[in-house]
């Protein structure tokens, strides 16, 4: 298992947030590298490209990175507003499962 730091889960948690309030079935886990400030568009965009091809063939690129990068920004800003512990890890493959009734 790999250990994240503070500021790691915080932002994998933002992530992984805006993927499921999308519904997205996806989610980066801890093995995955996560964008740098700055890259994220970039990230999200390469990410689509090279795991998400079929959502391409009916949305405009930009208009996916742009609602990815907006609900990760407002779910971290929830996070934080509510005073919620940021780090903490979310089993996110088991929230999917009860939401689908797996």
């Amino acid at each position: 298992m790999t250990v994240m730091n503070g500021a790691a889960a915080a932002q994998r948690n933002a992530w992984n947030a805006a993927f499921h309030e999308l519904g997205l079935p996806w989610y980066w886990d801890v093995d995955c590298d996560l964008p740098d400030a700055g890259a994220e568009r970039a990230c999200v965009r390469d990410y689509l490209a090279r795991h998400q091809a079929h959502l391409l063939t009916a949305y405009d690129a930009d208009f996916l990175v742009d609602a990815i990068m907006a609900t990760k920004e407002r779910c971290e800003a929830q996070f934080v507003a509510c005073g919620a512990d940021v780090t903490a890890a979310i089993d996110w493959r088991e929230l999917r499962q009860q939401q689908i009734g797996i």
